[in-house]
């Protein structure tokens, strides 16, 4: 692991320094142009496009940046790859949707050829005008017609605001916004999301001022039907909820993975299937964590600076109206991880075919990002591909082997790398990881593109035609008792702990290794009986109740039911089984792990799932990979378990037939999220 260390963050705010610098060179601003002109009401659409010239070859890079008044920047858009036409550098188009404050905006393009190291910047202002102009509020439509934005007067300094919402029947319970700080003399501004379709709502907002809480004027919103155009999932309900079941919990936000022939949208729903909220990027996405703030992360395709491909190329920040409020790619990434001196992060369609022993490159985001961190820093995982001597891994043909592994990559607020973490920078021997202990059922990918692996591009003539799938990390958390970061590798059938240190430790950062490695043949053993009391391909490994326990995961099992008596290293499978739902308490001083709950879930999930501590005690697992009888369809089921006391196992009081999910989250409201 290469420890980050003050050296690096100085190099930083040095080029931060050079990319706000004014122009000297070849790079040439010619034009940033809004797709409507200055000024316009809080919620309006505006896309910016930029023209840029460079003597040198490029390609140029374009990196959008937004403040208010005279506040700083914040980073909307990091550097990503411009068109070429006839002499011209045009970027990607800058979809800005101010839905916040009122007030003068400046909109910061800075355009910076990599390849030279020239660049150039250019500032424009826009002025954004309040909805409200009276003393009444108002509420309008967004493109999302179960989403309104609500815009109240301002309110006094020191008080607080948000917004109280429900049906006009009032047949569910009222949902309430975030509280949010007044700031005068600006108005408030509110995005609502979480009503059914075609209903009428009521709207009030609630200022609390030294804990007491006065009521507004309502005003009421008639929501629009789900539109036609969008493949919305449909549920079935096998166990409904009842008396056993949380419905103070009764949101479900879920990733509906796409299938050959449709991409589903992500989607919240109540407990019976009723969808209450959508977002429709139009193809397949992972949404990895709902924010307090009311915003959401996902990883998304679109084109960065790789010409070869698009999957999974973007870290977006989107808000409950589907507008995307901060994105960064892939390319930007690896400029700034080699700028550190990460020798496996090198742009994969720069290196050589057939790609020598021992270079490595960054595939795409998956899986996981997380913005739990203390500064509100963010965490994610991307793909590396590394070339290995011939005979790695046990592969016989005679040639270099294509390995799949990860990095964790942490991001301060404006999204610039801080912290990494390199699995191949482990992969030396126990304590750590071991190169030479493969995937424990052998998971291979194959180019260009296998289920479950990213799009590979080392593969090649003169490389092993099977890239070997070694870890497969599938989520992370971040342990607040510890400073720590928790990840889970599916395909070495354990969870580890790393080495974060809250990012700061005596003359550096987290050293990066690893603490522990929980499951079978690891450093923990586990209080248990049965023939397979631990975990194995498992998913949403998580810590509840804000990290003081306990640790929660959803056990696919692949590995418990592998054939009877197959033998891979110390792992014996045994045949047969359901997937489970876990609950786990952890003894870190007896290296004990000691089980809650070990729930046979009915159903036998070949991946996927989610697993979470409900409010009331309960617990909610997602089976998410469940072949439909004899047929070749997949179906998720999103389960509620009810503890029975004195026992590891417990009753279903929620169970729901949806389409093939990713993960669900279990909620009161979409403005309160578990923080796992």
């Amino acid at each position: 692991m290469s420890t980050k260390t003050l050296e690096n963050r100085s190099y930083f705010i040095a080029l931060m320094a050079v990319l706000c610098a004014p122009a000297y060179a070849t790079v040439q601003i010619t034009s940033v142009t809004p797709s409507v002109k200055s000024p316009q009401v809080l919620g309006t659409p505006i896309t910016w496009t930029v023209g840029a010239t460079d003597s040198n070859p490029g390609p140029l890079t374009f990196q959008f940046n937004v403040a208010l008044s005279s506040g700083s920047y914040a980073m909307a858009r990091d550097f990503n790859v411009g068109t070429l036409q006839s002499g011209t550098w045009t970027s990607q188009a800058f979809a800005w949707v101010p839905t916040g404050i009122e007030g003068t905006y400046r909109i910061q393009v800075v355009i910076k050829d990599f390849t030279s190291g020239e660049t150039t910047s250019k500032t424009v202002s826009y002025q954004v005008n309040p909805l409200v102009t009276g003393s009444t509020p108002v509420v309008v439509a967004t493109a999302n017609p179960l989403v309104a934005l609500f815009s109240a007067p301002s309110c006094a300094t020191g008080s607080s605001m948000a917004v109280r919402f429900q049906p006009a029947s009032r047949t569910t319970p009222a949902v309430t916004t975030n509280f949010v700080k007044c700031h005068p003399p600006a108005t408030m501004t509110f995005e609502i999301a979480g009503m059914y379709p075609s209903a009428d709502y009521s709207l009030v907002s609630e200022i609390e001022t030294g804990g007491t809480v006065t009521r507004g004027t309502p005003v009421t919103f008639a929501t629009g039907a789900l539109p036609r155009s969008i493949p919305f999932p449909s549920y079935t309900v096998n166990i409904p909820a009842g008396a056993q079941t949380d419905t103070a919990d009764w949101v479900m936000l879920q990733n509906v993975l796409p299938t050959a022939l449709r991409a589903y949208p992500v989607v919240a729903t109540d407990l019976s299937g009723n969808i209450i909220w959508y977002y429709n990027p139009g193809q397949s996405i992972f949404l990895t964590r709902p924010l307090q703030n009311g915003t959401m992360l996902t990883l998304q395709s679109g084109r960065a600076w790789n010409p070869l491909t698009t999957e999974f190329q973007l870290l977006e920040q989107i808000d409950l109206a589907g507008n995307i409020v901060k994105q960064t790619n892939i390319g930007v990434i690896e400029q700034e991880l080699v700028a550190m001196g990460a020798t496996d992060a090198q742009a994969c369609n720069t290196i050589a075919s057939p790609a020598p022993v021992g270079s490595a490159c960054i595939d795409i985001f998956h899986h996981d990002a997380i913005q739990t961190l203390p500064n509100g820093d963010t965490a994610v995982l991307v793909a590396v591909e590394k070339i290995f001597p011939p005979g790695t891994q046990g592969d016989t043909t005679g040639l270099p082997v294509d390995v799949v592994g990860d990095m964790i990559i942490v991001l301060d607020s404006n999204w610039q790398v801080v912290w990494y973490f390199d699995t191949f920078e482990h992969a030396g021997g126990a304590p750590q990881l071991d190169i030479n202990r493969p995937a424990v059922l052998g998971e291979t990918c194959t180019a260009p593109l296998f289920t479950g692996c990213p799009q590979l591009f080392l593969l090649s003539s003169g490389i092993s035609p099977v890239a070997t799938d070694w870890l497969h990390a599938n989520s992370l958390y971040y342990w607040p008792q510890s400073g720590d970061i928790v990840f889970s590798s599916r395909n070495q059938d354990w969870v580890m702990k790393v080495d974060y240190n809250n990012g700061v430790q005596s003359g550096g950062l987290g050293t990066g290794n690893i603490l522990w490695r929980m499951g079978p043949c690891g450093d923990f053993t586990i209080d248990s009986t049965g023939s397979w009391p631990w975990f194995s391909h498992q998913h949403d490994v998580g810590i509840q109740n804000s990290g003081a326990g306990p640790l929660t995961v959803f056990d696919n099992g692949n590995t418990r039911y592998s054939e009877p008596g197959a033998s891979t290293g110390c792992i014996q499978g045994v045949g047969g089984g359901n997937s489970r739902g876990m609950s786990l308490t952890v003894d870190e001083s007896t290296m004990t792990v000691t089980p809650v709950l070990s729930v046979d879930l009915g159903v036998q999930s070949q991946g996927d799932g989610s697993a979470q501590l409900l409010s009331d005690g309960n617990y909610a697992f997602l089976a998410a990979d469940v072949p439909l009888g004899q047929t070749s369809t997949f179906v998720s089921y999103p389960i509620e378990i009810y503890p029975t006391a004195g026992t590891t196992t417990g009753t279903q009081v929620l169970n729901i037939q949806a389409p093939k999910t990713y993960r669900i989250w279990r909620m009161p409201s979409l403005y309160q999220p578990p923080i796992t």
